[in-house]
């Protein structure tokens, strides 16, 4: 599945990608008698490497024809790039943040990709390990099949935290709605909070927040996005879901124009897909482990069932996250695809 190349363009740029503000970045290209036959980007990502105390230099975006000269020439033009600027260690792949796709494929090289992460072909994997890279953490997906009732399990301790916590069910009428309350930047506020022990991240920056918010929030179905606040109305839980749009921009061809556009918005506005994307969700830290989660799909399944959803992707979770693997135990699941992310010394 192609990225959209408008997308791309935005995401390499100084001007249009404010990770710029942390970040420093090099794109190479590997030549054989003038024919490209592999691609990197080179990035430290400082905010990062401050907040974890690291010195790490992440490779992203990475392509390669089946030759380990290629491969090795890339890697190693990584490294040289990052040890001249005083960095000890390789990561990848990885973005800029963790808001880009992040993880090599290791399992399920049969299985359709996300818009939110990437496609490698099976040699991948054995070229990193030939590289002698290491594994670093890894990212496991699921399938989430939508039940035809709510579990029963899952519904007694949707109850109970309700009352117990005095929590409350807020589902947005309107984009107005959302720009009015200012919830589009609470939303990432908690992202911010919920997400910032986990692997590598840094958290996103008020410039980061608006191109987010201006990017995502037009493209939401607002039906599928679910809010749990507590009694001060502060927002402790979010669940935010769309259609897939995999088939879709593999129709668009990684461009909106002239008819890539017709194809997403057919898929996002008029016949979406039967699988849906779980996009993100986020808990505030003082209320993870209590079963908040139950609460949000509590709601969001009565509406995936009345759209005719199949199935739901979980998109990559850490491996190690128990709080995030429990939340589907009450669920038939199905872990398809793998994504590592490697390491090495410089």
């Amino acid at each position: 599945m192609p990225d959209l190349y408008e997308d791309m363009l935005d995401t390499f740029s100084p001007k249009n990608n404010p990770a710029f503000e942390f970040c420093e970045a090099e794109y190479f290209l590997a030549l054989r008698n003038g024919e490209i036959v592999g691609r990197v980007a080179a990035i430290i990502n400082n905010r990062a490497n401050n907040t974890w105390n690291q010195k790490v230099v992440r490779f992203g975006w990475i392509d390669f024809i089946d030759d380990k000269e290629v491969s090795r020439a890339l890697i190693d033009t990584v490294k040289a790039w990052g040890k001249e600027r005083g960095m000890n260690e390789l990561q990848g792949p990885l973005g800029f943040t963790d808001m880009d796709a992040e993880g090599a494929l290791i399992e399920g090289f049969d299985q359709l990709s996300t818009i939110a992460t990437i496609y490698n072909y099976p040699y991948y994997p054995e070229h990193f390990e030939a590289l002698g890279m290491e594994k670093a953490v890894d990212w496991v997906e699921k399938k989430i099949y939508i039940p035809e009732a709510i579990p029963e399990k899952h519904a007694r301790i949707s109850k109970i935290i309700q009352e117990r916590y005095n929590l409350h069910i807020r589902k947005l009428k309107s984009r107005k709605e959302v720009e009015e309350n200012n919830l589009g930047r609470r939303i990432f506020e908690l992202i911010n909070e919920a997400y910032a022990p986990l692997f590598g991240y840094s958290r996103m920056t008020d410039r980061q927040i608006d191109n987010y918010v201006n990017m995502y929030i037009p493209l939401l179905d607002l039906r599928m996005v679910t809010l749990i606040e507590n009694e001060n109305n502060e927002i402790v839980c979010v669940g935010i879901s769309m259609s897939s749009l995999s088939r879709a921009m593999q129709k668009a061809k990684g461009k909106l124009f002239p008819f890539g556009w017709f194809h997403l918005a057919k898929a996002l506005k008029w016949k979406h897909d039967k699988v849906l994307d779980l996009l993100l969700v986020a808990v505030r830290p003082d209320y993870q482990g209590k079963g908040v989660n139950a609460l949000l799909f509590t709601d969001l399944i009565p509406i995936y069932q009345q759209m005719g959803f199949e199935y739901a992707e979980s998109n990559p979770e850490l491996e190690i996250n128990e709080k995030v693997q429990s939340q589907w135990q009450y669920f038939k699941t199905e872990q398809h695809k793998r994504r590592r992310c490697y390491k090495a010394n410089i």
